[in-house]
C-alpha cells in the first residue's frame, strides 16, 4: 500500500491529452492520472497550517488562510473575487507593493466552455492552468487588457449576458458539447460595442487589445466515468474519504462514493493512501 502526507495546495495540472494531474502535499507531488480506477483513502486528522504565516488554525478561510492574514493580505480582499471593486487608485489597497506587482500588469479576457459559456480574467502567465483549474473543456481569449482592474470592468459589462461562474454540479456531470466561441465572441462584441467603445476610449490608448485571430483551445480530462448524481465530500464533516479513483476536472477528484473540491481543503494536513484495485 502507497501511502502520502502533507498540507494540501491545489493539484498542479499539466497539459496533454488527456491533461495530467499532480497531488501537491507540502510541495511534493504524487501523480494522479497513475491512481485512476485504484481505491484511495483521504483522511485528515485536525491540522491546518495557514497557507501564507504557517500558524495553526481551527479554521480555513479563503482556501487555506487563517483570520488575521485573511482580514489583511490583499490577496484575500474583495476585488480578488471581484476586479472591477479594485480600489487602488483610491489609496486604499491593502498592499501597494503587491497590488502593482500582481495587478498591474496584462490581464486577458476569456470565454471558456465548463459548464456552458461563461466569460473569465486570467493574468497571462497563468493560462492554461486558470482554464483546467475550472474544468474548461475549451477556452478562447478574447481581450489582453493592462491591468486587473480593466479586465474586471470588461468582465463587468460581458456577464450581463453570459455567467462568470462555473456552475461546478453541471462541470462534473459531463463533457460538454463544444461551443462555437469565436462567433459567441463576435456577438458579444456586437451587442456590447458601445459600451466596450466607451471603456476603451475612457482607459487610454493602448489599454486594450482585442484578440479577433486567437484559436479555441481543447481540453480533455482523466475521466473514466462521470457521477450521474453529483455528490460532494466535505473533510469538516467527515474526515475520512474512500472511494475508487474515477477521474480529475477541474480541482476535483472524482470517487465512486462521491466528489471532492481539493482546493477547498488548502492547508489540510492530510494523509492520501492507495489501498488497491477496485
Amino acid at each position: 500500500m502507497s501511502e502520502w502526507s502533507g498540507h494540501l495546495e491545489k493539484m498542479r495540472i499539466k497539459p496533454g491529452n488527456p491533461v495530467e494531474y499532480f497531488l501537491v502535499l507540502d510541495k511534493k507531488e504524487v501523480s494522479l492520472n497513475s491512481l485512476l480506477n485504484k481505491q484511495i483513502r483521504l483522511s485528515w486528522a485536525g491540522d491546518i497550517q495557514c497557507h501564507s504565516c504557517g500558524r495553526k488554525t481551527n479554521k480555513s478561510f479563503n482556501q487555506g488562510y487563517c483570520y488575521p492574514c485573511f482580514s489583511k493580505l490583499a490577496e484575500c480582499d474583495v476585488c480578488i473575487m471581484s476586479p472591477e471593486k479594485c480600489h487602488y487608485h483610491e489609496g486604499t489597497c491593502r498592499d501597494p507593493k503587491w497590488g502593482e506587482r500582481v495587478c498591474f500588469n496584462d490581464h486577458i479576457v476569456y470565454l471558456a466552455n465548463s459548464s456552458g459559456i461563461k466569460v473569465g480574467i486570467t493574468r497571462m502567465k497563468n493560462m492554461p492552468s486558470r482554464w483546467l483549474d475550472q474544468g474548461a473543456g475549451q477556452a478562447l481569449p478574447i481581450a489582453r487588457v493592462a491591468t486587473r482592474r480593466l479586465a474586471g470592468l470588461v468582465e463587468d459589462i460581458l456577464r450581463r449576458d453570459v455567467a462568470d461562474k462555473t456552475n461546478w454540479r453541471a462541470m462534473l456531470k459531463d463533457d460538454h458539447s463544444g461551443l462555437d466561441l469565436p462567433a459567441e465572441r463576435d456577438r458579444l462584441l456586437a451587442l456590447f460595442k458601445t459600451e466596450l467603445a466607451t471603456l476603451e476610449t475612457d482607459s487610454g490608448p493602448g489599454s486594450m487589445t482585442w484578440l479577433l485571430d486567437e484559436s479555441t483551445r481543447d481540453f480533455s480530462y482523466p475521466v473514466d466515468a462521470y457521477p450521474t448524481k453529483v455528490v460532494s465530500h466535505n473533510l469538516d464533516k467527515t474526515p475520512e474519504v474512500n472511494g475508487r479513483l474515477m477521474g480529475m476536472k477541474g480541482q476535483y477528484l472524482i470517487l465512486d462514493t462521491g466528489v471532492i473540491n481539493l482546493r477547498k481543503f488548502t492547508s489540510y494536513h492530510v494523509n492520501v493512501a492507495e489501498i488497491g484495485e477496485s
